[in-house]
């Protein structure tokens, strides 16, 4: 018989939260218990608790389920520096979740895999696209207004729950499952980690995702920090989701543990609530680790605490109480929503170059060439939505301007295929869906395919005759995609020529694409040649694509060419770019046109930063934005044509080269140099650049305080006015530096900034609050936020370069006491370093071995006052998996006088630790310490103490 469930307190929604949460877990059997553990929670008949599915994608819209209202590229979305616009996408993202899920709770879940917050240190990281930039203040400004729109003002009810992702330090897709990044705890502190803390601490954020890659030795879901600082220290009272595939990857990437048992259990007891992976495996790995002892039932009540908290206060059990029970289904796509998509898209423009050429003005113009491979499509990534509707920039121009005065080209060439081994040419067998088969003799009957190269081996084929892509099917090829898209892009080939002009065409996983018996173009199961005459294609060009681009442009008033990516080729999940220039034919197309139309707008449409140095040195205007979503194309047309004076700042730097970024491994922004924050070298375009069709003025920069220590805060004011003919939007930017440090710190940080609408003339009067715990770094030698006394230089302009008034301040802080070597500090806490890698001590924490086989580690300013002249002996915990090694013991440099050698015997694996000691001599004063790791051996703590006591 079903029980009474309308009695359980768990229903009551006037008893306190906990207690219902309480009373729901203990009512769970032990079985019910393992079946609620992973993303796809079974229903509960006897309770009345239904199915529910946690991880609904909604990066810049609600994403799979069906239309929905899709927002630029959160890249994009990041340039419009704009706090309360992303409290209202966030809104519409939970609003549009609420409607999905009131048409099928047990399917489309309201718990949101959003926001994105992986600091993006280097822009050939493939998912770029998908987070807010360099910056860790800018991103959790824009992430926390995002998760406060998603998860709505309600003081106890959630409209949807965001999930805060990837936690942590992911920012490649190079063997992402399975590569360790070493991060210290400075770097850790001030960069990583504090890019999330403000979406928990003030957003409240009630999810976090785990990434796939490890740090410091440990994979990310079994990070402690999940537990020590986002549950703990920040207070988040929701839920830790795994990566789909990263428990059991555990076992099958990362080879960290032996058995899916020990990999779930690990990772609950880790802090992950939930587990996204295959289900019926991770099912039989909790039983399993149950039965062995490796987990207890308590821990699956914590964890289930946790999710069932959640989805309380997601007002599933309570009825009409709920103030988001019944969204109305209008609000999906509604016209309200779309005009939020198109102020984000507009907001997100950014001008990057203008030398008089925009904006356009429509009554001057004759004729405008419209160009490149980006004009006329409107392209998703694999988090975006499905759009109700999108309108390219092409269409937004002719909207503008009547099609009459748009003539367009996109550059690619129109090109005919050629069966090298039968002479017959590639055509469309519409009877067979597109089938591509090389079948005629006559070139009239042949398909037209328009080639784009979209550089690094990448092209796609388009048919001119259904304006399909090529596409692989059952290892045959189609022309029958709608796009190219997909978690493999089956629309991708390359194209290898030989020296006699044949071709070997190949597919997206690097196969032979041949001609088989029935004259299908096929894709061979093996890569090599099977007969070369079979398996090699004559390419003839119908019409070369520039030299109809430079025709349109060179009889045409302006020209504006359109180029930048395809969010699904070349730099996406799992693949990072291999450059950050444009594709090779884009460069040629842009400087054909150029040369060809001094009157030459560049519009980059990208999910990244480019090193475009050319465009820049002879265009006279570039423009960037991101793929915009389903207003791309009038929001870009509103800003060429002058209709919307942009206003976007850039979130990341853009490099001139590659040859300007360090090793893409290195996750050290602090002594590698990234990000604006340390970067020493000349930039293409700085953190925070845009320009605006207005000029602006900063006056009267000024900076009080009621008191200037820990407990004090700077009000800090400067006037900025609109000194130009027209009204815009300045973005007002506010950095600090401090002057003298114990360390080396930023060239200058971002501490605020305020987007502010200023009509012709008008001058507004901008003021921060900043406190002064907010000029903090974080301190090794005692493992917390301090701030220094001294001097700080406080500047504010519109943008990290563009510095329009400066004045300092003297803060009364702390001066950081001498270190102390007397007893065991943890390796880790260098000052600084070389060739050093942080790996995992499964002794407790962390340890530094020397990728090279020589690195060293410096601790500078160490006290030996109290030793008085006495005899002094270095000890260490150290392992060494290799032959003999050493520890030198010098002083102020790695080559600097020597003070001793440790010998370091080997004790048979990296996590077989022993001690070791020897005598350094006699040290007094204030010295500068550094300790040489020659050989394999991993360094856990390192002290030195008088001989006397340490024989003790």
């Amino acid at each position: 018989m079903m029980e009474n469930t309308l009695k359980y307190p768990f229903r009551d929604p006037d008893l306190p939260l906990e207690e219902r949460v309480r009373d729901l877990v203990s009512r769970l059997t032990p079985e019910e218990k393992i079946q609620l553990m992973c993303q796809y929670q079974e229903e509960i008949p006897r309770l009345g608790i239904p199915k529910y599915k946690h991880g609904t994608e909604g990066a810049h819209g609600v994403a799979w389920l069906g239309e929905a209202t899709v927002f630029p590229q959160n890249i994009g979305l990041s340039c419009t520096w704009n706090p309360e616009l992303m409290g209202n996408i966030g809104a519409v993202i939970g609003d549009e979740a609420r409607v999905y899920y009131q048409k099928d709770p047990a399917l489309n879940g309201l718990t949101i895999w959003a926001p994105t917050v992986d600091m993006e240190r280097d822009p050939r990281w493939g998912r770029t696209e998908e987070a807010y930039g360099e910056d860790p203040y800018l991103t959790g400004r824009l992430s926390t207004a995002l998760v406060k729109g998603m998860q709505g003002a309600d003081s106890f009810y959630l409209k949807t729950a965001a999930t805060l992702k990837h936690f942590l330090g992911n920012n490649n897709e190079v063997d992402r499952g399975q590569c360790s990044a070493s991060i210290d705890p400075r770097n850790m502190r001030e960069y990583y980690l504090k890019a999330f803390e403000p979406a928990f601490c003030e957003g409240r954020a009630q999810s976090m995702m785990t990434a796939y890659n490890s740090v410091n030795g440990t994979p990310c879901n079994l990070n402690p920090d999940i537990s020590q600082v986002v549950k703990e220290e920040w207070g988040m009272d929701g839920f830790v989701v795994s990566d789909a595939g990263d428990v059991l990857g555990t076992v099958k990437d990362h080879r960290y543990v032996h058995s899916y048992a020990e990999a779930v259990a690990k990772s609950i007891r880790s802090g992950i609530d939930s587990i996204t992976d295959e289900q019926a495996i991770s099912l039989r790995a909790l039983h399993d680790a149950l039965e062995q002892g490796m987990l207890e039932e308590a821990d699956l009540d914590k964890a289930l605490h946790n999710t069932f908290r959640v989805r309380i206060r997601l007002g599933e059990f309570d009825g009409q109480r709920n103030p988001y029970a019944n969204i109305p289904e209008t609000k999906l796509c509604s016209a309200e929503h779309a005009s939020v998509a198109l102020q984000a898209a507009r907001e997100s423009v950014v001008l990057l170059k203008n030398d008089g050429a925009l904006p356009l003005h429509k009554e001057q113009l004759g004729k405008v060439a419209v160009l490149g491979p980006l004009a006329s499509s409107v392209y998703t990534d694999w988090y975006s939505g499905t759009p109700p509707y999108h309108i390219s920039p092409l269409q937004g121009l002719r909207d503008k301007l009547g099609s009459g005065k748009v003539a367009y080209r996109d550059g690619a060439d129109r090109i005919r295929l050629r069966s090298a081994a039968t002479g017959l040419y590639v055509a469309i067998n519409r009877e067979k869906g597109g089938q591509l088969e090389a079948a005629v003799a006559d070139p009239n009957a042949a398909e037209i395919f328009a080639h784009t190269d979209w550089g690094w081996g990448s092209t796609t084929l388009k048919a001119v005759s259904n304006e399909r892509f090529v596409t692989e099917t059952d290892n045959v090829l189609f022309a029958s995609a709608a796009e190219a898209r997909g978690w493999f892009v089956k629309e991708s080939f390359s194209v290898n020529t030989f020296s006699d002009g044949t071709v070997a065409l190949k597919s997206w996983n690097g196969r032979l694409i041949a001609v088989d018996a029935h004259s299908r173009l096929i894709v061979r199961e093996e890569h090599s040649f099977e007969s070369e005459g079979d398996d090699l294609f004559i390419i003839e060009v119908a019409e070369y694509g520039l030299h109809q681009a430079v025709e349109a442009a060179g009889g045409s008033d302006a020209a504006i060419v359109f180029v930048g990516n395809c969010p699904f080729i070349n730099g996406k999940e799992c693949v990072d770019r291999q450059d950050i220039v444009l594709p090779p034919e884009q460069e040629a197309l842009v400087r054909a046109v150029v040369r060809a139309n001094a009157n030459t707008i560049v519009v980059i449409v990208g999910s990244y930063p480019f090193a475009v140095t050319w465009p820049d040195e002879y265009a006279p205007a570039i423009v960037y934005t991101s793929h915009g979503g389903q207003e791309l194309g009038r929001a870009i047309s509103d800003v060429l044509l002058g209709d919307y004076n942009p206003a976007g700042r850039l979130s990341m730097t853009w490099y001139r080269s590659v040859d300007q970024l360090p090793d893409f491994m290195d996750y050290d922004i602090i002594k590698s140099g990234r990000t604006y924050q340390y970067f020493e070298g000349r930039a293409l375009y700085p953190f925070g650049h845009g320009l605006s069709y207005t000029q602006f003025s900063y006056t009267d920069l000024k900076v009080n305080h009621d008191r200037t220590d820990l407990r004090g805060q700077l009000l800090i004011s400067v006037n900025v006015e609109n000194t130009g003919s027209r009204a815009g939007e300045e973005v007002v930017q506010l950095y600090v530096r401090a002057n003298r440090s114990r360390v080396k710190r930023p060239l200058k940080k971002l501490i605020g900034f305020r987007r502010i609408p200023l009509s012709a003339g008008q001058k507004e009067t901008v003021t921060f609050r900043l406190p002064v715990e907010d000029l903090a770094f974080w301190d090794v030698t005692r493992e917390k936020y301090c701030v220094e006394d001294g001097l700080y230089t406080i500047m504010v302009g519109g943008s990290s370069e563009a510095i329009a008034g400066e004045t300092v301040v003297k803060v009364d802080g702390e001066t950081i006491p001498p270190r102390r070597l007397a007893e065991p500090v943890r390796a880790v806490l260098y000052d600084d370093y070389e060739k050093i890698r942080i790996d995992e001590c499964n002794e407790g924490g962390n340890c530094v071995y020397s990728e090279s086989g020589k690195g060293w580690i410096a601790f500078r300013n160490v006290e030996f006052a109290e030793f008085a002249e006495k005899a002094a002996a270095f000890t260490a915990r150290v392992a060494n998996p290799g032959p003999e090694a050493a520890i030198e013991i010098r002083l102020d440099t790695p080559d600097g006088p020597l003070l001793g050698t440790c010998q370091v015997p080997p004790t048979g694996g990296t996590q077989a630790w022993t001690t070791v000691t020897c005598d350094v001599g006699v040290l007094s004063g204030y010295l500068n310490v550094v300790f040489v790791l020659l050989g394999e051996l991993r360094l856990k703590t390192v002290r030195i103490l008088e001989s006397v006591l340490l024989n003790k």
